[in-house]
């Protein structure tokens, strides 16, 4: 049958990609969703994130004005949801931890970007990454929370436990704190693996970036929780705190991170659309497409 050529609606897949420019064989980059959620402690509804960020990101301009070109020519595939057991949270954590070492195996140095989902699904993907790498992993943390409690709510694979399952296989730094508990403060106190960049450190001057960075070794693992920004950027996230990261800042820094260092995987995590709300979908749709972007242009790992 003849290719019709029809006004067919953009695919969905991230970007709206057609099938010669993500096809799996030629891309560069793994777009992968997780729409889990279980242990949210307050507002809900990151299972909708995966989808509501490649839904948007199908409205998202492939000229990049910063990068001087069109990040989506190094092929981006779009996996299908993952889908998770509902037997129990540290189930589906390690159901995930297993699925996401095949899926890096039969990455084959392709790029992967998971979309959650809560930031629990964070842990068994570093864990996974961690288990095939050589020297210890290094996390990157974007985030409000420290996640550093050894369990919240009755289960140790909690969103709020997250970074705590992280710290038995990498070192952490975690940017843009500003809602802890005294538990994590010791944590962070006791390990040597860990260093905090409190939020109200990071308005003063940019000096905050180079303390991250010269904590941060190599290679990285970054994980980007959406209420790292302010909730005047990104109110859709079921624990937002006052005072978060801006979006030229963020972009700055995160642009330093993909030249200095050799990142090898990332994830997006928190979102929880609003009805009627898209910008903040929008956003996060444009943070993913950034964070191809500074991994294939202009640094020495691309």
């Amino acid at each position: 049958m003849r290719a019709l050529v029809l006004p067919w609606e953009l695919p969905h897949t991230f970007l709206g990609l057609d099938e010669e420019a993500s096809a799996f064989s030629s891309a560069k980059s793994l777009i992968l969703p997780v729409p889990y959620e279980s242990t949210t402690s307050w507002g809900g509804g990151t299972q909708a994130g995966p989808g509501a960020i490649v839904e948007a990101s199908r409205y998202v301009e492939l000229w990049d004005q910063e990068l001087e070109g069109d990040s989506s020519t190094v092929g981006i595939h779009t996996l299908p949801a993952l889908v998770l057991t509902r037997a129990g949270a540290e189930a589906a954590m390690e159901e995930l931890e297993g699925a996401y070492g095949e899926i890096f195996d039969s990455a084959g140095g392709r790029f992967p970007v998971m979309l959650g989902g809560e930031h629990s699904i964070s842990a068994p993907a570093i864990r996974a990454v961690a288990a095939r790498h050589e020297p210890r992993l290094n996390v990157l943390q974007l985030d409000a929370h420290a996640d550093l409690r050894g369990s919240y709510e009755g289960t140790p694979a909690s969103h709020a436990s997250a970074m705590r399952r992280v710290l038995e296989v990498a070192d952490v730094v975690g940017v843009g704190i500003r809602g802890i508990s005294q538990e994590e403060v010791e944590v962070a106190e006791a390990e040597s693996g860990v260093t905090l960049i409190y939020a109200d450190e990071m308005w003063e001057d940019d000096g905050w970036m180079d303390r991250a960075l010269e904590a941060l070794g190599d290679p990285v693992y970054i994980t980007f929780d959406v209420d790292f920004l302010d909730p005047s950027l990104m109110p859709s996230t079921g624990t937002p705190e006052p005072g978060g990261g801006d979006w030229y800042r963020t972009l700055r820094f995160l642009r330093r991170v993909f030249r200095e260092r050799n990142v090898l995987a990332c994830d997006v995590v928190e979102l929880a659309p609003v009805p009627g709300m898209p910008a903040p979908n929008f956003l996060a749709a444009k943070l993913v497409y950034k964070l191809i972007g500074y991994r294939f242009h202009g640094h020495d790992h691309a």
